[in-house]
């Protein structure tokens, strides 16, 4: 009756009286006017806050509408620019309350288990924008939702009424009505009965009033959702078309069938879209696929799109449904473009919290059984294994060892069957009632689930062709059931009907179908074996009379084969065998089997009816000659029919559950209760090990990066390390009395730990396989195991609260500290119990109490903060408690807190202040955490589901829901790749990451219509995967739905780019037809990635001068190049692999500073710095230097820059263009072209490739194709070609024609290369070499197209090396390749094969050349040698067969660090040599001699210093040198070394007035010493030890006999050189690091204050101190004391500024700052005044400063990599690029001509110009 007063539809806002708000609510700004164009009133909601303005009904959220209606029609209209939500509140028949939200505010679709949430894209809006404000103008719109279709396709839940309705501002609303009946709102009551049409018209009281004799659809906007709602039966749709008399048309809308990588399947996955129906759209109009961007349409666009619905109909419902409706005879009409589309990838992208769905991919799975270990099966054609894992079903394939999954069940999978034509699987899961279910085998969709009477099912039986199924088990009396199943209509849509069932008191452990006769049937038991027939509509069954067995335990059974089809075998556990005739029910034979050891036989031999102790056989399998048999003592032993004697047995670790013969005979799959599953193969007689597993719960992971491992602890006592490439296990350790807890692994040996139940830490090598050392400083379970990442410390924690330190760095830790009481007492164990920061130096952990969370120091344990929990929430009625903790990466200094309270928040690890929080994470306390490196996804654990949630996305992140194990997830890790996801609980699950470690571009091509995988490489296994997990038919089931692509499959494809030069449009070949799509902003748009962007020049470098800065790309310094445009070309970016283990693979340097935007260029000739000289060179590159002997051309790399060297002269000229690090270079031959390639800055950008003109040194060019880095650039033999070689993360190797610098093909690789080489023989032909192979390319050309085919030759086994890092051609046809073991492997390129090889080095080869009969190599271990290699043409004859004695060695040096770069003479007598010391060596092989040409610091450079004559400088770094420098050459004079330490300051002594001629350094080093040196003498005189911890400032006073030094903690320390004493300390400044120490001469009454000497010190924390002192009389007083606020950061800002100070020189009562106080600006303060006189605003706070001694300028440093020069009387400025990293570092000349800066190793001096 509840539906009957709400027929034929009822108007809510009457019903709920609206306008007297006592059963509704209204809120904010809600009013009641007058609408012109409905001419009646309607309520007007709007605000600023759309929660805060709003109508609801009814009053409260605890009442209920209880609308039944199935269809909900809003009458509604948005207003112009503005926002507005829809909230709906649904329940559904089990009482669960979903809500339905629509907003134009939404980007994307989003789906929960509670919460849908639809993005409304309002008329008007592009395409591109799917989501934004309402457009003015906006019209009236009837939104007709259809609840019942919304809930049924996007959660599989049945509607039951409307609860409540909430309308948020901003718009305009007439009223809500419900009703069973589809009305269409164009259709009057008039009409309708007039042209006698079958449609239900909309009634007076809710149509819009439309003028005489125009359209409605001219006026409104019609939209229905979901858009396929069967409102309208498809017999009227022809109906509708025909009669054009009608006076208007029928509008359906049609959910149309999107092109996309779809494998065909029973669920199609399609995109929920609603389309507006315009007048002009037809049946015909209506069922197009969707036409490019900028074509003409004649419809509205007004959409809801949503993430992708389920389709139910069978495949070729849409296709007959498309037939029917084209059939129309409707008047033609333009293609009527669909409204909306799902979100296209490029703008995905834009939204901050976008991720792919599915994120997350099943890809493998350990472990075995969960309920038994019994089932096993094979499939027909014997090529695989099927097997239940916990909830999980596999398909094994046995050759491959790829897996497929079977996902559905919620809890464990009880029994298994298979049809005889692998056509249907049929499985039970555990959990009463049983439910079963029957997949279709071939595409592992689910056909059928129902509930089976039986309420423990045991045992499933199929017969031979599928159309019976048995089930066994007992009903909820405890007695045995049969049920007897139809199957035959489940393959065609129907379902499983039940045949027959009965209850027996008889026990049945096996149960079979006969193959035979399907109405025939066994069963056997404890004793009892019985024969069931099915006839009739009933069970019935027969006992064979057993006789003398009648007591025996029968385990088995099975139906003979063949002649022995009248066979029945049955099995028992005390070792008889019966061979019973089923038609006659009559035993006919008995055997006795029983193991007799016979004298000198190595192995029991078996014997037939013997007497004695028999074998308990718990299976057996027989095929038509032989019978398979499983027993408990471990054995698998196959036997002939006749038992006559054992032909095979094969001893497993633990009593065999079953076994199975392949359909073939050929191989026996035998289960074991210890959790192992095999085979035996018969012919060969061997034993493969398919899946090794634990028996109970996993409980902890941990993971190693080195030898990628994986360790696992478990409840069956044992420890077990598996290969993380294959899942195979190596070790296994059991503990029987004590039971592992924790794991973890040491970084960087074969080692981990493991904690135990006792209190235990052990520490096993897995080299020895044996335990190394034990810890006992634990009384309880450890109950947290961690290392930290630099592998210095480990620390365990136990269940009595007590905390371990241990030192790790050696083989045998020992235990450092042990702190009681500090970690909560009672704790559970839990993997996320104690987390270590990623710079090692936090310790974070719950205690001492569950509500408070700790963070320690992690070297001294001390405490650093402590974090109330419960005080978190001060609203909460409950007491929080934490639960698990975990660091965000560095550099962020968050750390992530579990909470009971079912939330997880961030915490600012420095100040404990609450950062964000994540409500409501799960049901229940989330166990585990875990987040990626890049701290985009954070994954969250708790009960049986994974989340992953999107990180980066500050409100409202997404998040997607995983599940799959039957038990609680004890632990979640990512691989150390962060390719994969690590889940454990009942057994281990290996995820595959779908979404990239960084974001793409968001700026890769505007309006592109997203990235399509034409030039992506995806083959094998892993396409077929990837178009598995767009279908949903491999993945596990999820709570969101999945959002389709647009794109098409992913191909093996070779890419073209743009043939015709600017013309605005680019090709892709790819052996088919090209597709060219246009925007309105001329970008150049493929079907697919790359897409060619052709930039406008100029667009650099334009901003005001000194004004502030954005974090980007820096300006070109010189301009444009001298083309007019600069081609950039995006590609999509893929999941990068994983990092080679090859130091010849170049790696940026981490570089944590950001790119200065709108930077300001002097104008040209007007410069007030020009850069002079460039100490150093960039070590970290490859291949990054030239040197052509014929002309003397010599160019190398330093940071950003191309440094062009004079060797003769020694000056330099310097090529800017780059902003990142330069990777690699490459000369054409004819010496006239260089290319440079340099890196990303960042997602937002790609590498950069300059190509520039030698004799003029110029940027001809810049070329872009590469996301991540260049690894190798190389010319073509007659320079026409370009080649160009992504790095690991690209992975592209892309050639670019010189002529018109256009691409001209991109072919992606299927993995990382190393490097490349043109065969200088054979034209077009390129070899690549990488991870176990040697590729060779050949250019193919066909006119004017250019493509790449590849051929790959593995490396022999008989070399022995995994990868091939480097090459070079000698004698034709000979190929030199060096490997990372050191080998060089030599091949013949005519025939594709190697030939020879010998070991070269004992480290990685990553430069080999070759000219004549002589080869040089240079390894990772600083060796560079000298090979004759003149005979190996003549070895080539003697094919494999050829040995290495005729190589032999003649020269060989070692230099100071790996060699990364090289290039000689073609006599190879002399060359240039590239170290990762940052050293140039050129090298003499007539000589033997190694001479240093270019040389710089390895690591930071903390300071410069002069000499008081300016004939030298000095500077120190990180890695521990000091060095002295010819300031007229640059040329290094003394270094000064002491390892193992840092330098981090540094003073020169001034000049003495007794010994001018003696002149001193003071270096302060990290480990509180201070040295000083002799330069005259070349030797340290003094070593003190004023400070316990690291020096950071140090100067001479006026006179040069007192140091002064301050340190990390603050304090100052004064010391006199010659004694070596410390005289005075002061601790003013205790707790915050000195900065900066300045030291003066003054006068002796100045300031008031006696003293010959005026001092400062700044410290960290924003205060300055300035002191005049006389040390001679032990006088020191304070002139004056600064303190300013702390400066006011950004976000993006991840530390304070350095507090900068210094003494004016021009007016030395001037103390001038910078980094002080709140805003990015120098301060003058007057020491006589006392005040601050003058300011000058910076662009962002300073890094570095120094002040000119003669002109009034100022040089200042940013972090943002822009050095500034002031002029402080005007307040002019000027900017200059040219550092890759932030300017830590300015400094002038005693004689200001120059300025010294540093950006992190490289040094540039500049020429100060008069102005």
């Amino acid at each position: 009756m509840a539906r009957v007063w709400q027929h034929p539809f009822l108007n809510v806002f009457r019903q709920f009286k609206v306008d007297e708000w006592k059963r509704s609510t209204k809120e904010g700004d809600v009013a009641a006017v007058m609408d012109k164009t409905l001419k009646c009133t309607v309520y007007r909601i709007r605000g600023t806050v759309s929660a805060s303005n709003y109508i609801q009904l009814p009053k409260t959220s605890a009442q209920s509408l209880g609308l039944t209606g199935r269809y909900l029609y809003l009458l509604f209209r948005p207003l112009s620019t503005k926002h507005f939500v829809i909230h709906l509140d649904l329940s559904t028949e089990d009482s669960q309350v979903i809500r339905v939200s629509l907003s134009n505010l939404f980007k994307e679709f989003k789906s929960t288990a509670t919460w849908l949430q639809f993005p409304f894209v309002c008329e008007g809006t592009s395409r591109k924008d799917l989501a934004g404000a309402a457009p003015p103008g906006a019209r009236w719109t009837c939104l007709q939702l259809d609840l019942h279709d919304i809930l049924l396709v996007y959660l599989n839940r049945r509607y039951s009424h409307l609860k409540s309705v909430r309308l948020c501002a901003s718009l305009l609303v007439r009223s809500l009505y419900t009703s069973d009946l589809c009305f269409d709102p164009a259709v009057t009551v008039a009409e309708a009965r007039r042209a006698k049409l079958p449609v239900t018209p909309m009634p007076r009281e809710m149509a819009f009033p439309v003028p005489k004799g125009e359209n409605w659809h001219d006026h409104y906007i019609y939209i229905r959702f979901p858009s396929d709602s069967p409102a309208v039966p498809s017999k009227l749709v022809q109906r509708n078309c025909s009669p054009p008399e009608a006076g208007f048309r029928r509008h359906v809308p049609q959910l149309l069938p999107r092109p996309g990588p779809f494998s065909k399947s029973r669920q199609d996955s399609m995109s929920p879209v609603v389309q507006t129906l315009g007048p002009t759209a037809s049946w015909q109009a209506s069922l197009g696929l969707l036409p490019e961007d900028g074509l003409p349409s004649e419809c509205s666009e007004v959409s809801i799109v949503g993430g992708s619905g389920v389709d139910r109909r069978e495949p070729s419902a849409s296709a007959k449904a498309t037939d029917k409706r084209a059939a129309g005879s409707g008047p033609p009409v333009s293609a009527c473009k669909l409204a909306v589309v799902p979100p296209a990838p490029e703008d995905a992208t834009k939204h901050e919290g976008f991720l792919p769905d599915p994120v997350l991919r099943l890809k493998r799975v350990i472990g075995l059984g969960g309920h038994s270990t019994k089932w096993a099966l094979w499939t027909k054609d014997g090529a695989a294994v099927v097997y239940p894992c916990h909830a999980v079903i596999v398909v094994l394939c046995i050759d491959t060892r790829e897996q497929r999954f079977f996902l559905g069940h919620t809890d464990k999978v009880s029994a298994l069957a298979l049809d005889g034509s692998n056509s249907l699987l049929a499985s039970a899961q555990a959990h009463p009632h049983s439910m079963l279910r029957l997949w279709d085998f071939q595409t592992r969709s689910c056909l059928s689930l129902f509930r089976s009477p039986v309420h423990t099912v045991c045992s499933l039986s199929f017969s031979e062709s599928g159309a019976l199924l048995c089930c066994i088990g007992k009903d909820r009396h405890g007695k045995m059931m049969v049920v007897a199943w139809g199957t035959d209509q489940v393959g065609r849509g129907g379902e499983a009907v039940i045949l027959a069932k009965a209850n027996t008191d008889v026990d049945i452990q096996a149960f079979e179908i006969a193959f035979c006769n399907e109405t025939r049937m066994a069963s056997c038991g404890r004793g009892n074996v019985r024969l069931w027939r099915l006839r009739g509509g009933g069970l019935c069954s027969c006992p064979v009379d057993l006789g003398e067995h009648h007591a025996v335990e029968f385990t088995d059974l099975a139906f003979g084969r063949a002649q022995y089809g009248r066979t029945l075998y049955v099995c028992s556990r005390s070792g008889h065998i019966l061979e019973i005739d089923h038609q006659r029910m009559a035993v006919r034979r008995t055997r006795y089997l029983l193991p007799t050891q016979t004298p000198g036989s190595p192995l029991p031999q078996k014997q037939a009816c013997s007497l004695g102790p028999g074998i308990a056989i718990s299976s057996l399998s027989v095929s038509q000659a032989e019978c398979a048999v499983g027993s408990e003592d471990g054995y698998l032993r196959l036997w002939p029919l006749d038992f006559s004697s054992v032909l095979l047995e094969a001893e497993h670790e633990g009593p065999i559950s079953s076994v199975r013969l392949s359909p073939d005979g050929l191989r026996v799959l035998s289960t074991t209760s210890s959790g192992h599953l095999g085979f035996l193969d018969v012919p060969s007689r061997e034993y493969n090990v398919l899946v090794r597993s634990h028996t109970a719960p996993v409980l902890a992971l941990a993971t190693e990066c080195s030898r990628g491992q994986l360790a696992t602890v478990s409840q069956d006592h044992t420890v077990r390390v598996w290969d993380l490439a294959t899942l195979q296990q190596l070790y296994d350790f059991t503990s029987p009395e004590d039971a592992p807890c924790a794991v973890a692994f040491y970084p960087t040996q074969p080692i981990f730990f493991c904690g135990f139940s006792s209190g235990a830490v052990r520490s096993f090598s897995l080299e020895a396989t044996r335990v190394l050392v034990e810890h006992r400083c634990h009384q309880g379970a450890v109950t947290g195991l961690v290392a930290s990442p630099d592998g210095s410390l480990l620390f365990s924690a136990c269940s009595q609260g007590t905390l371990a330190q241990y030192h790790c760095a050696a083989t045998c830790c020992r235990v450092l500290r042990v702190a009681a009481n500090v970690v909560c007492r009672g704790a559970p164990p839990s993997p996320s119990a104690v987390a270590v920061s990623g710079d090692s130096r936090l310790l974070a952990f719950t205690g001492p109490f569950k509500h408070m969370v700790t963070i320690m120091d992690a070297a001294s344990l001390d405490d650093l903060l402590r974090v109330d929990i419960s005080a978190l929430d001060p609203a909460s009625s409950g007491l929080d408690s934490a639960v698990a903790v975990c660091f965000s990466p560095a550099p962020r200094s968050h750390l992530l807190v579990s909470l009971s309270s079912n939330k997880v928040v961030v915490l600012d690890a420095i100040s404990g202040r609450l950062v964000r929080e994540f409500c409501d994470v799960h049901p229940v306390a989330c166990s585990a955490l875990a987040l990626s490196r890049d701290a985009r996804l954070l994954l969250t654990a708790a009960d049986r589901a994974i989340k992953v949630w999107d990180y980066l996305t500050q409100s409202d992140p997404s998040c997607q829901v995983y599940i799959g194990h039957s038990e609680p997830v004890q632990a979640v890790a990512f691989t150390p790749d962060q390719q994969h996801l690590l889940s454990v609980g009942d057994a281990i699950f290996l995820w595959d990451i779908l979404a990239s470690p960084e974001r793409s571009s968001p700026e890769s091509v505007p309006g592109s219509p997203g990235p399509s995988p034409t030039c992506e490489a995806a083959s094998g296994p892993n396409a077929s995967q990837q178009e598995d997990a767009l279908a949903g038919t491999n993945g596990l089931p999820r709570w969101q739905v999945p959002v389709p692509s647009q794109a098409a499959p992913p191909q093996l494809s070779i890419c073209a780019g743009p043939l015709d030069g600017g013309d605005g449009t680019s090709s892709v070949s790819d052996e088919g037809p090209s597709e060219e799509s246009h925007s309105p902003e001329g970008l150049c748009q493929a079907p697919g990635p790359p897409v060619l962007v052709q930039k406008e020049a100029g667009g650099a470098g334009d901003g005001a001068a000194g004004g502030p800065w954005d974090p980007s790309v820096l300006p070109h310094p010189h301009g444009q190049p001298s083309k007019q445009g600069a081609w950039s070309l995006r590609r999509a970016r893929t999941q990068p692999a994983a990092r080679p283990d090859a130091y010849k693979h170049f790696t940026a340097r981490y570089k944590a500073s950001l790119m200065a935007k709108n930077v300001s260029s002097p104008p040209a000739g007007g410069e007030w710095l020009h850069l002079k000289a460039v100490v150093g060179y960039n070590g970290n590159g490859r291949a990054n230097v030239i040197w052509r002997p014929d002309t003397g051309f010599f160019a190398y790399t330093c940071g950003c820059l191309v440094v062009v060297e004079d060797l003769h002269s020694g000056s330099q000229q310097h090529w800017l263009g780059h902003s990142e690090e330069i990777s690699t270079l490459a000369l054409s031959h004819d010496a006239q072209v260089l290319a440079s390639a340099s890196g990303s800055s960042g997602a937002a950008s790609g590498c950069q490739i300059r190509i520039w003109d030698v004799p003029g040194g110029s940027c001809q060019q810049l070329l872009s194709h590469h996301c991540t880095a260049v690894q190798a650039l190389a010319f073509s033999l007659d320079d026409r070609l370009l080649v160009t070689l992504g790095d690991y993360g690209d992975r592209t190797l892309a050639l670019w024609s010189m002529a018109t610098y256009e691409l001209v093909s991109s072919t992606h690789l299927p993995e990382p290369v190393h490097d490349m080489a043109f065969n200088p023989w054979g034209a077009g032909e390129l070899a690549c070499v990488g991870q176990g192979a040697l590729t060779s390319w050949l250019l193919q050309q066909r006119g004017a197209d250019i493509s790449l085919q590849g051929h790959r030759e593995p490396i022999p086994e008989t070399v022995g090396a995994g990868e091939l890092t480097s090459l070079c051609y000698g004698a034709e046809p000979l190929l030199y390749c060096g490997s990372n073991a050191g080998q060089v492997c030599v091949w013949d390129t005519s025939a594709s094969r190697c030939f020879l090889a010998w070991e070269a080095d004992d480290g990685e080869i990553g430069v080999l050349l070759c000219s004549g009969s002589r080869l040089v190599s240079g390894s990772n271990t600083r060796r560079l040698r000298l090979w004759a290699v003149g005979a190996v043409a003549e070895l080539r004859c003697k094919g494999s067969g050829a040995r290495s004695s005729s190589v032999f060695m003649e020269r060989e040096l070692t230099l100071d660090g790996a060699v990364v770069s090289a290039v000689f003479h073609d006599s190879m007598d002399m060359g240039v040599v590239g170290t990762t010391a940052g050293t140039l060596w050129y090298v003499s092989w007539a000589e033997g001699t190694s001479t240093r040409l270019i040389s710089g610091h390895r690591s930071k450079v903390n300071e410069v210093v002069f000499s008081p004559s300016e004939s030298h400088c000095a500077t120190c770094g990180d890695d521990g040198s000091v060095r002295v420098w010819s300031l007229s050459s640059m040329e290094l004079v003394i270094q000064f070394q002491v390892l193992n330490q840092s330098c981090l300051c540094l003073a020169w002594s001034p000049p003495s007035c007794g010994r001018p001629e003696q002149q001193h350094m003071a270096a302060g080093y990290s480990d509180g010493t201070l040295r000083v040196f002799n330069v005259s003498r070349i030797s340290m005189e003094l070593k003190m030890h004023p400070h316990l911890t690291a020096l950071t400032a140090i100067a001479f006073s006026a006179d040069g006999q007192t140091i002064i030094s301050g340190d990390k903690d603050g304090l100052v320390a004064v010391s006199q050189p010659r004694t070596g004493l410390t005289f005075r300390t002061l601790s003013d400044h205790r707790g915050a690091p000195i900065s900066t120490i300045r030291s003066t001469s003054k006068e002796n009454r100045a300031f008031g204050v006696e003293g010959t000497d005026l001092w400062l010190a700044a410290s960290g924390d924003q205060r300055v101190s300035v002191w005049a002192s006389n040390w001679l009389r032990d006088c020191c007083e304070l002139v004056d004391w600064l303190s300013f606020p702390a400066p006011i950061l950004t976000e993006a800002s991840d530390c304070s500024p350095p507090s900068l100070a210094a003494f004016c020189p021009w007016d030395r009562t001037l103390l001038v700052c910078a980094g002080l106080g709140p805003h990015p600006e120098v301060v003058f303060h007057s020491l006589c005044l006392k005040q601050v006189v003058k300011k000058i605003p910076l662009p962002a706070f300073a890094v570095s400063l120094s002040l000119s001694p003669r002109a009034h300028f100022m040089a200042i440093g940013f972090a943002e990599r822009v050095l500034r020069l002031v002029d402080c009387v005007s307040g002019a400025a000027q900017d200059f690029a040219g550092h890759d990293d932030g300017v830590q570092l300015c400094r002038f000349a005693p004689s200001a001509s120059l300025l010294f800066t540093a950006a992190h190793n490289e040094i540039l001096v500049w020429e100060v110009t008069d102005c």
